[in-house]
Protein backbone atom coordinates (compact mmCIF):
# COMPACT_ATOMS: atom_id res chain seq x y z
CA UNK A 1 0.00 0.00 0.00
CA UNK A 2 1.45 3.37 -1.04
CA UNK A 3 1.83 6.10 1.54
CA UNK A 4 -0.78 8.86 1.35
CA UNK A 5 0.58 12.07 -0.15
CA UNK A 6 0.57 15.09 2.19
CA UNK A 7 -2.45 17.37 2.01
CA UNK A 8 -2.96 20.96 3.00
CA UNK A 9 -5.32 22.27 5.67
CA UNK A 10 -8.16 23.28 3.33
CA UNK A 11 -8.26 19.75 1.90
CA UNK A 12 -8.00 18.07 5.31
CA UNK A 13 -10.90 20.16 6.61
CA UNK A 14 -13.09 18.39 4.05
CA UNK A 15 -11.59 14.93 3.56
CA UNK A 16 -9.47 13.87 6.55
CA UNK A 17 -10.67 10.95 8.65
CA UNK A 18 -13.56 9.91 6.44
CA UNK A 19 -15.08 6.48 7.10
CA UNK A 20 -17.46 5.14 4.45
CA UNK A 21 -19.97 2.45 5.28
CA UNK A 22 -21.01 -0.27 2.83
CA UNK A 23 -23.69 2.15 1.58
CA UNK A 24 -20.93 4.19 -0.15
CA UNK A 25 -22.31 7.53 1.04
CA UNK A 26 -20.60 10.77 0.02
CA UNK A 27 -21.56 12.85 3.07
CA UNK A 28 -20.27 11.46 6.35
CA UNK A 29 -22.69 8.97 7.90
CA UNK A 30 -24.44 9.77 11.17
CA UNK A 31 -24.34 6.75 13.48
CA UNK A 32 -27.08 7.52 16.00
CA UNK A 33 -26.63 4.45 18.14
CA UNK A 34 -25.77 3.94 21.78
CA UNK A 35 -24.46 0.39 21.40
CA UNK A 36 -23.02 -2.07 18.88
CA UNK A 37 -23.64 -5.78 18.36
CA UNK A 38 -21.28 -8.75 18.21
CA UNK A 39 -21.34 -11.84 16.04
CA UNK A 40 -21.07 -14.08 19.08
CA UNK A 41 -20.18 -14.10 22.78
CA UNK A 42 -16.56 -14.96 22.02
CA UNK A 43 -16.19 -11.82 19.91
CA UNK A 44 -17.68 -9.67 22.69
CA UNK A 45 -15.22 -11.15 25.17
CA UNK A 46 -12.28 -10.48 22.85
CA UNK A 47 -13.40 -6.89 22.28
CA UNK A 48 -13.65 -6.13 26.00
CA UNK A 49 -10.26 -7.78 26.54
CA UNK A 50 -8.80 -5.39 23.91
CA UNK A 51 -7.78 -8.32 21.74
CA UNK A 52 -9.66 -7.09 18.68
CA UNK A 53 -10.89 -3.69 17.51
CA UNK A 54 -14.66 -3.27 17.46
CA UNK A 55 -17.01 -0.48 18.48
CA UNK A 56 -18.51 -1.26 21.89
CA UNK A 57 -20.54 1.66 23.20
CA UNK A 58 -20.85 5.28 22.06
CA UNK A 59 -19.64 6.53 25.45
CA UNK A 60 -16.27 4.95 24.51
CA UNK A 61 -16.23 5.59 20.76
CA UNK A 62 -18.54 5.98 17.77
CA UNK A 63 -17.83 6.00 14.01
CA UNK A 64 -19.13 9.53 13.45
CA UNK A 65 -17.19 10.89 16.42
CA UNK A 66 -14.13 8.93 15.28
CA UNK A 67 -14.25 10.70 11.91
CA UNK A 68 -14.26 14.08 13.65
CA UNK A 69 -11.40 13.04 15.92
CA UNK A 70 -9.28 11.85 13.00
CA UNK A 71 -9.99 15.03 11.04
CA UNK A 72 -9.09 17.32 13.93
CA UNK A 73 -5.90 15.38 14.63
CA UNK A 74 -4.83 15.80 11.01
CA UNK A 75 -5.56 19.54 11.04
CA UNK A 76 -3.77 20.07 14.36
CA UNK A 77 -0.77 17.90 13.49
CA UNK A 78 -1.48 15.72 16.54
CA UNK A 79 -1.20 11.97 16.83
CA UNK A 80 -4.56 11.52 18.52
CA UNK A 81 -7.75 13.32 19.48
CA UNK A 82 -10.74 12.66 21.73
CA UNK A 83 -13.88 14.75 21.39
CA UNK A 84 -15.96 15.82 24.35
CA UNK A 85 -19.45 17.14 25.01
CA UNK A 86 -18.28 20.74 25.51
CA UNK A 87 -15.15 22.83 25.50
CA UNK A 88 -15.17 22.94 29.30
CA UNK A 89 -15.40 19.14 29.39
CA UNK A 90 -12.25 19.12 27.25
CA UNK A 91 -10.40 21.46 29.62
CA UNK A 92 -11.43 19.80 32.87
CA UNK A 93 -10.95 16.22 31.66
CA UNK A 94 -7.53 17.00 30.15
CA UNK A 95 -6.44 18.40 33.50
CA UNK A 96 -8.00 15.96 35.95
CA UNK A 97 -6.94 12.91 33.95
CA UNK A 98 -3.31 13.97 34.52
CA UNK A 99 -3.51 15.21 38.13
CA UNK A 100 -3.70 13.73 41.64
CA UNK A 101 -3.74 15.04 45.20
CA UNK A 102 -0.44 16.66 46.12
CA UNK A 103 0.29 17.83 42.55
CA UNK A 104 1.02 21.42 41.64
CA UNK A 105 -0.48 23.41 38.76
CA UNK A 106 0.77 26.71 37.36
CA UNK A 107 -1.65 28.67 35.19
CA UNK A 108 -1.75 31.95 33.38
CA UNK A 109 -3.99 34.37 35.24
CA UNK A 110 -5.73 35.33 32.01
CA UNK A 111 -8.19 32.48 31.64
CA UNK A 112 -11.84 32.15 30.63
CA UNK A 113 -14.04 32.45 33.72
CA UNK A 114 -14.88 28.73 34.03
CA UNK A 115 -11.24 27.72 33.46
CA UNK A 116 -10.20 30.20 36.15
CA UNK A 117 -12.73 28.57 38.54
CA UNK A 118 -11.32 25.10 37.89
CA UNK A 119 -7.82 26.26 38.80
CA UNK A 120 -8.70 28.60 41.66
CA UNK A 121 -11.55 26.66 43.29
CA UNK A 122 -11.94 23.06 42.08
CA UNK A 123 -8.34 21.86 42.07
CA UNK A 124 -7.60 22.95 45.67
CA UNK A 125 -10.67 20.98 46.79
CA UNK A 126 -8.86 17.86 45.56
CA UNK A 127 -5.61 18.73 47.29
CA UNK A 128 -3.93 20.16 44.20
CA UNK A 129 -1.89 23.34 44.63
CA UNK A 130 -2.75 26.10 42.16
CA UNK A 131 -0.48 29.04 41.30
CA UNK A 132 -1.38 31.91 38.97
CA UNK A 133 1.13 34.02 37.06
CA UNK A 134 1.01 36.97 34.70
CA UNK A 135 1.22 35.14 31.40
CA UNK A 136 3.26 37.82 29.65
CA UNK A 137 5.92 37.89 32.38
CA UNK A 138 8.55 35.23 31.65
CA UNK A 139 10.32 35.96 34.93
CA UNK A 140 7.10 35.13 36.79
CA UNK A 141 6.88 31.85 34.88
CA UNK A 142 10.50 31.09 35.71
CA UNK A 143 9.92 31.66 39.44
CA UNK A 144 6.70 29.65 39.51
CA UNK A 145 8.31 26.80 37.57
CA UNK A 146 11.49 26.72 39.62
CA UNK A 147 9.96 23.85 41.60
CA UNK A 148 8.40 20.55 40.55
CA UNK A 149 5.09 21.06 38.75
CA UNK A 150 2.66 18.58 37.23
CA UNK A 151 0.76 20.73 34.73
CA UNK A 152 0.71 24.17 33.14
CA UNK A 153 -2.51 25.65 31.73
CA UNK A 154 -2.67 28.72 29.50
CA UNK A 155 -4.63 30.48 26.78
CA UNK A 156 -3.02 32.45 23.99
CA UNK A 157 -4.54 34.71 22.78
CA UNK A 158 -6.42 34.96 26.07
CA UNK A 159 -10.12 35.51 26.64
CA UNK A 160 -11.09 38.36 26.54
CA UNK A 161 -8.03 40.65 26.48
CA UNK A 162 -6.05 38.88 23.74
CA UNK A 163 -2.90 38.55 25.86
CA UNK A 164 -0.16 36.63 24.05
CA UNK A 165 2.07 34.11 25.83
CA UNK A 166 5.48 33.03 24.55
CA UNK A 167 4.68 29.37 23.93
CA UNK A 168 8.18 28.18 23.19
CA UNK A 169 9.69 29.81 26.29
CA UNK A 170 6.95 28.72 28.69
CA UNK A 171 6.94 25.15 27.36
CA UNK A 172 10.70 24.91 27.91
CA UNK A 173 10.37 26.17 31.50
CA UNK A 174 7.45 23.82 32.16
CA UNK A 175 9.20 20.74 30.83
CA UNK A 176 12.27 21.51 32.95
CA UNK A 177 9.93 21.50 35.98
CA UNK A 178 8.46 18.13 34.94
CA UNK A 179 5.13 19.58 33.80
CA UNK A 180 2.95 18.92 30.79
CA UNK A 181 1.61 22.01 29.03
CA UNK A 182 -2.10 22.27 28.19
CA UNK A 183 -2.97 25.10 25.78
CA UNK A 184 -6.47 26.39 25.13
CA UNK A 185 -6.17 27.42 21.47
CA UNK A 186 -9.78 28.47 20.85
CA UNK A 187 -9.15 32.08 19.84
CA UNK A 188 -6.41 31.22 17.34
CA UNK A 189 -7.92 27.98 15.97
CA UNK A 190 -5.59 25.31 14.54
CA UNK A 191 -5.54 27.28 11.28
CA UNK A 192 -3.75 30.30 12.77
CA UNK A 193 -1.64 28.68 15.50
CA UNK A 194 -0.45 25.14 16.27
CA UNK A 195 0.81 25.00 19.87
CA UNK A 196 2.27 21.49 19.53
CA UNK A 197 4.88 22.93 17.16
CA UNK A 198 6.06 25.25 19.97
CA UNK A 199 6.38 22.46 22.54
CA UNK A 200 2.87 22.13 24.02
CA UNK A 201 1.82 18.63 25.07
CA UNK A 202 -1.97 18.92 24.97
CA UNK A 203 -4.24 21.28 23.02
CA UNK A 204 -7.89 21.80 23.94
CA UNK A 205 -10.77 23.43 22.06
CA UNK A 206 -14.36 24.38 22.36
CA UNK A 207 -15.54 23.01 19.01
CA UNK A 208 -18.71 25.03 19.62
CA UNK A 209 -16.80 28.06 18.40
CA UNK A 210 -15.17 28.25 14.97
CA UNK A 211 -15.38 24.52 14.23
CA UNK A 212 -19.17 24.49 14.22
CA UNK A 213 -19.05 28.25 13.88
CA UNK A 214 -22.76 28.68 13.27
CA UNK A 215 -24.17 28.63 16.79
CA UNK A 216 -25.80 25.20 16.53
CA UNK A 217 -24.17 22.64 18.82
CA UNK A 218 -21.76 22.20 21.71
CA UNK A 219 -18.54 20.21 21.50
CA UNK A 220 -14.92 20.04 22.63
CA UNK A 221 -11.66 18.38 21.68
CA UNK A 222 -8.47 17.18 23.40
CA UNK A 223 -5.41 16.59 21.19
CA UNK A 224 -2.06 15.09 22.18
CA UNK A 225 0.35 12.25 21.50
CA UNK A 226 -1.10 8.77 21.05
CA UNK A 227 0.78 7.59 24.13
CA UNK A 228 -0.67 10.31 26.37
CA UNK A 229 -4.19 9.80 25.04
CA UNK A 230 -4.00 6.01 25.49
CA UNK A 231 -2.26 5.86 28.86
CA UNK A 232 -3.41 9.02 30.64
CA UNK A 233 -6.55 10.39 29.05
CA UNK A 234 -8.52 7.42 27.72
CA UNK A 235 -9.09 5.64 31.08
CA UNK A 236 -10.50 8.87 32.55
CA UNK A 237 -12.56 9.61 29.44
CA UNK A 238 -13.96 6.08 29.18
CA UNK A 239 -15.02 5.83 32.80
CA UNK A 240 -16.29 9.36 33.46
CA UNK A 241 -18.20 9.87 30.20
CA UNK A 242 -17.70 13.45 28.91
CA UNK A 243 -18.72 12.06 25.52
CA UNK A 244 -19.66 14.07 22.43
CA UNK A 245 -22.96 13.01 20.87
CA UNK A 246 -22.75 11.56 17.32
CA UNK A 247 -25.25 14.15 16.09
CA UNK A 248 -23.14 17.05 17.37
CA UNK A 249 -20.03 15.42 15.90
CA UNK A 250 -21.76 15.22 12.51
CA UNK A 251 -22.77 18.89 12.65
CA UNK A 252 -19.20 19.90 13.55
CA UNK A 253 -17.85 17.77 10.68
CA UNK A 254 -20.07 19.75 8.33
CA UNK A 255 -18.86 22.98 9.95
CA UNK A 256 -15.22 22.08 9.38
CA UNK A 257 -15.80 21.98 5.62
CA UNK A 258 -16.19 25.77 5.56
CA UNK A 259 -14.05 26.65 8.58
CA UNK A 260 -11.03 27.73 6.54
CA UNK A 261 -13.07 30.14 4.44
CA UNK A 262 -14.94 31.46 7.46
CA UNK A 263 -11.89 32.04 9.67
CA UNK A 264 -10.02 33.79 6.85
CA UNK A 265 -12.92 36.10 6.03
CA UNK A 266 -13.83 36.77 9.68
CA UNK A 267 -10.21 37.56 10.53
CA UNK A 268 -10.02 40.05 7.66
CA UNK A 269 -13.23 41.67 8.90
CA UNK A 270 -11.90 41.72 12.47
CA UNK A 271 -8.73 43.53 11.47
CA UNK A 272 -10.72 46.16 9.55
CA UNK A 273 -13.10 46.64 12.48
CA UNK A 274 -10.18 46.88 14.93
CA UNK A 275 -8.55 49.64 12.87
CA UNK A 276 -11.82 51.54 12.79
CA UNK A 277 -12.34 51.23 16.56
CA UNK A 278 -8.74 52.21 17.26
CA UNK A 279 -9.30 55.49 15.44
CA UNK A 280 -12.35 56.49 17.51
CA UNK A 281 -11.82 59.07 20.29
CA UNK A 282 -14.53 57.29 22.29
CA UNK A 283 -12.41 54.12 22.48
CA UNK A 284 -9.70 54.20 25.17
CA UNK A 285 -7.86 51.19 23.74
CA UNK A 286 -8.40 48.53 21.11
CA UNK A 287 -6.66 45.16 21.24
CA UNK A 288 -6.12 42.98 18.17
CA UNK A 289 -2.96 40.92 17.49
CA UNK A 290 -2.12 42.34 14.06
CA UNK A 291 -2.35 45.96 15.21
CA UNK A 292 1.09 47.40 15.86
CA UNK A 293 -0.39 49.01 18.98
CA UNK A 294 -0.96 45.58 20.55
CA UNK A 295 1.57 45.30 23.42
CA UNK A 296 2.76 41.90 22.15
CA UNK A 297 2.30 42.43 18.43
CA UNK A 298 5.72 41.01 17.46
CA UNK A 299 5.26 37.85 19.56
CA UNK A 300 1.75 37.34 18.21
CA UNK A 301 2.99 37.51 14.64
CA UNK A 302 5.84 35.10 15.44
CA UNK A 303 3.36 32.49 16.69
CA UNK A 304 0.23 33.17 14.65
CA UNK A 305 -0.40 33.37 10.93
CA UNK A 306 -3.31 35.78 11.41
CA UNK A 307 -5.04 37.87 14.04
CA UNK A 308 -8.17 35.79 14.52
CA UNK A 309 -11.83 36.73 14.78
CA UNK A 310 -11.91 38.47 18.20
CA UNK A 311 -11.41 42.14 19.06
CA UNK A 312 -11.36 43.62 22.57
CA UNK A 313 -11.93 47.33 23.09
CA UNK A 314 -12.54 49.69 25.97
CA UNK A 315 -15.25 52.33 25.76
CA UNK A 316 -14.39 55.57 27.52
CA UNK A 317 -16.98 56.09 30.24
CA UNK A 318 -17.03 52.65 31.84
CA UNK A 319 -20.02 50.35 32.24
CA UNK A 320 -22.67 52.94 31.44
CA UNK A 321 -21.00 53.88 28.16
CA UNK A 322 -20.32 50.23 27.27
CA UNK A 323 -23.97 49.33 27.89
CA UNK A 324 -25.13 52.30 25.79
CA UNK A 325 -22.99 51.07 22.92
CA UNK A 326 -24.15 47.46 23.24
CA UNK A 327 -27.81 48.46 23.43
CA UNK A 328 -27.51 50.69 20.35
CA UNK A 329 -26.14 47.93 18.10
CA UNK A 330 -28.50 46.65 15.39
CA UNK A 331 -26.48 44.10 13.41
CA UNK A 332 -24.09 42.95 16.13
CA UNK A 333 -26.04 41.03 18.75
CA UNK A 334 -25.35 40.65 22.47
CA UNK A 335 -24.24 37.09 23.19
CA UNK A 336 -21.50 35.39 25.20
CA UNK A 337 -20.72 32.93 22.37
CA UNK A 338 -17.91 33.58 19.89
CA UNK A 339 -16.47 32.32 16.63
CA UNK A 340 -19.91 32.50 14.97
CA UNK A 341 -20.79 33.61 11.45
CA UNK A 342 -22.90 36.29 13.16
CA UNK A 343 -21.08 39.14 14.89
CA UNK A 344 -21.55 38.93 18.66
CA UNK A 345 -20.58 41.24 21.50
CA UNK A 346 -20.46 40.77 25.26
CA UNK A 347 -19.48 42.72 28.35
CA UNK A 348 -17.02 40.39 30.14
CA UNK A 349 -17.17 42.13 33.53
CA UNK A 350 -20.88 41.31 33.86
CA UNK A 351 -20.98 38.02 31.91
CA UNK A 352 -18.09 35.65 31.14
CA UNK A 353 -15.75 37.00 33.85
CA UNK A 354 -18.27 38.19 36.42
CA UNK A 355 -17.55 35.46 38.96
CA UNK A 356 -13.78 35.92 39.15
CA UNK A 357 -14.46 39.14 41.06
CA UNK A 358 -13.45 42.80 40.61
CA UNK A 359 -9.96 42.39 42.10
CA UNK A 360 -8.98 39.63 39.68
CA UNK A 361 -10.59 41.46 36.76
CA UNK A 362 -8.49 44.47 37.71
CA UNK A 363 -5.31 42.39 37.51
CA UNK A 364 -6.35 41.23 34.04
CA UNK A 365 -7.23 44.69 32.77
CA UNK A 366 -10.90 43.79 32.34
CA UNK A 367 -12.40 47.16 33.20
CA UNK A 368 -16.11 47.98 33.17
CA UNK A 369 -15.62 49.61 29.77
CA UNK A 370 -14.25 46.50 28.05
CA UNK A 371 -16.32 44.84 25.30
CA UNK A 372 -15.34 41.59 23.58
CA UNK A 373 -16.42 41.55 19.94
CA UNK A 374 -16.56 38.34 17.92
CA UNK A 375 -16.55 39.44 14.30
CA UNK A 376 -18.68 37.49 11.84
CA UNK A 377 -19.22 37.24 8.10
CA UNK A 378 -21.42 40.26 7.54
CA UNK A 379 -20.26 42.92 5.08
CA UNK A 380 -17.58 44.73 7.04
CA UNK A 381 -18.93 48.09 5.85
CA UNK A 382 -22.24 47.32 7.54
CA UNK A 383 -20.43 46.31 10.73
CA UNK A 384 -18.49 49.58 10.77
CA UNK A 385 -21.70 51.54 10.13
CA UNK A 386 -23.38 49.67 12.98
CA UNK A 387 -20.51 50.30 15.38
CA UNK A 388 -20.34 53.95 14.26
CA UNK A 389 -24.03 54.47 15.05
CA UNK A 390 -23.57 52.77 18.41
CA UNK A 391 -20.58 54.99 19.22
CA UNK A 392 -22.73 58.02 18.45
CA UNK A 393 -25.07 56.85 21.22
CA UNK A 394 -22.28 56.88 23.80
Amino acid sequence: MTEKSPRRAATNLIHAGRIRSNMAENSEALFLTSGFVYDNAEQAEAVFANQIQHYQYTRFSNPTVAMLEARLAEIEGAEACRCTATGMAAVHSAMLSALKAGDRVVASRALFGSCHWIVSTLLPQYGIEAVFVDGADLSAWAIALSQKTALVLLETPSNPMLDIIDLRAVCALAHAAGAIVVVDNVFATPLLQRPLEFGADVVVYSATKHMDGQGRVLGGAVLASQKWIDEVYQPFFRNTGPTLSPFNAWVILKGLETMGLRVQAQSANAETVAKFLESSPKISRCLYPTLESHPQHALAMAQMSGGGTLVAFEVAGGKEAAFRLLNALEIVTISNNLGDTKSLATHPATTTHMRIGPEERGRLGITDGIIRLSVGLEDVRDLIDDLGRALDAV
